[in-house]
């Protein structure tokens, strides 16, 4: 819970939240800093899935600091979104949860980001809206409509990508009954979206992401199949450049939660999945205290028969030690943090023990390289990280969700970490800056409810809580 809380705070007795909160969520993709006023700094996103708004417990809130030449600070201009605010469509109920996902792209290519935000929990099956940007910063939004049949906790995870104009640039949507892809042109005026269409029909996690992995110019899609109980994860599904390029399964892997990126350097993304569960049977799937994959792109695309590369916290180059629950791989983000042109692999595992306190949480970097095996050079970060404003406390789970994105225009990404379990799980953020080769604790600086003028008693999820309805 950190020096702002007084130790007595741990033993409230709310621990029994932790592996089954009152609603599940999963804010995977959440804040990823977007320049939603066009001044050239990509500005801060806080989903608040759980803010109590007025009398509506849990309706939820994004609050947005815009970055400037001084990065943000708590005193930074800032603006709270909900479900009542002007502009907003829907209506503000208890439990919605507003901001359980959130994804950042410039849909309508006005030059100014726009915010995509779910609320599965919304009545009539959940969620998704366009929130858009413009010189003011963020405005009016859109809705993305349920265009699937039996949809359910429809935006329980959101993924948007701009690579061009016309249908290069999507929307995905995940529930736990389907999964949709809205296609642009997209507008802030009258239709929102050009078309859409179902490309998942089973159960599914919910999980989703983008990644142009033969570089052809349109976008694939990746969603995870429904939770399996004979293997950690679940079944990983790409549908290339939307149907036209089919649909394939991954027979070598699986997992709940994926990030895209080029980690070796050569022109093409590639996909990196979490399988943060150790297995049930040692040996026959997974890694004990949970795995990464890696799958390379290429002009071809990727092969969903190929064999992944498997980090663990066990491979040469990467600290800690893999031990049950670490929960490595429960958040995951790609970036090129040392700017370098090849991406680092930022791996969160909320459950870590840092040595005798328990589950509160660690996120290790994993550094790009553009030629060998992953994981020489890696490097970690926690709470007794010189620098970083908080101590390691019982079930912190810093590393819920991460992001990275620079936020005062000086080329070094700050890297953002989110704790859901601080502060009597109304969670808190924390922002490390960008320095020479990497990301530092000096100069960090953490949100709480607290700091941002948005107290209350419990269940805030500042940061979202990631996969832990899942693990």
């Amino acid at each position: 819970m950190g020096r702002w809380r007084a130790a007595a705070l741990v033993a409230a007795g709310l621990v029994a939240g932790l592996l089954a909160p009152a609603t599940p969520a999963a804010a995977i993709h959440g804040a990823v800093p977007g320049d939603f006023d066009g001044d050239g700094y990509r500005d801060v996103v806080l989903p608040i899935p759980g803010a109590d708004i007025g009398t509506h417990s849990r309706a939820g809130a994004v609050v947005i600091l815009y970055g400037s030449a001084n990065g943000v600070t708590t005193r930074s201009r800032r603006q709270v979104i909900t479900e009542d605010s002007p502009g907003i469509p829907g209506e503000i109920r208890g439990y919605d949860r507003f901001g359980t996902s959130t994804a950042t792209a410039d849909l309508n290519r006005d030059g100014y980001a726009d915010l995509v935000v779910g609320t599965p929990y919304e009545g009539g099956g959940g969620t998704v809206q366009v929130i858009w940007g413009g010189r003011s910063g963020l405005g009016k939004g859109s809705f993305l409509p349920i265009v699937a049949d039996g949809a359910d906790w429809h935006g329980v995870d959101v993924a948007a990508i701009s690579a061009g104009p016309g249908d290069r640039t999507k929307v995905l949507v995940g529930g736990s009954q389907h999964t949709v892809v809205y296609k642009g042109p997209f507008s802030s005026t009258g239709n929102a979206f050009a078309s859409a269409y179902q490309i998942g029909w089973n159960s599914t996690v919910g999980s989703v992401a983008f990644g142009d992995f033969d570089r052809n110019g349109t976008p694939d899609q990746v969603y995870f199949g429904p939770r399996r109980a004979d293997v950690t994860g679940s079944d990983i599904v790409l549908v290339k450049d939307g149907f036209t390029g089919g649909r394939d399964t991954f027979q070598q892997g699986n997992g709940f939660i994926a990030a895209t990126g080029d980690v070796n350097g050569d022109g093409y993304p590639d996909l990196v999945v979490g399988d943060p569960l150790t297995p049930v049977t040692p040996g026959v799937d997974g890694e004990l205290g949970g795995r990464v994959l890696v799958w390379r792109g290429s002009a071809r695309g990727l092969d969903p028969y190929a064999k992944p590369e498997v980090i663990t916290q066990e491979t040469e180059g990467v600290p800690g030690t893999s031990e049950k629950q670490d929960t490595f791989g429960a958040a995951l983000a790609v970036a090129d943090l040392d700017r370098d042109g090849a991406a680092e692999i930022i791996v969160g595992a909320p459950y870590e023990a840092v040595g005798a306190v328990r589950r509160t949480g660690m996120v290790t970097v994993i550094p790009g390289r553009r030629s060998g095996p992953l994981g020489p050079g890696g490097y970690s970060f926690h709470q007794d990280t010189p620098g970083v404003p908080s101590v390691n406390e019982t079930r912190d789970c810093f590393g819920t969700t991460v992001s990275a994105g620079d936020v005062n225009r000086d080329g070094r990404p700050e890297l953002f970490i989110g704790a859901a379990c601080e502060n009597h799980y109304n969670g808190a953020v924390f922002m490390l800056p960008g320095g020479s080769s990497r990301p530092t604790g000096t100069g960090s600086r953490v949100f709480t409810l607290d700091s941002l003028g948005m107290p209350q008693w419990y269940e805030g999820w500042l940061g979202g809580n990631g996969l832990f309805w899942v693990i």
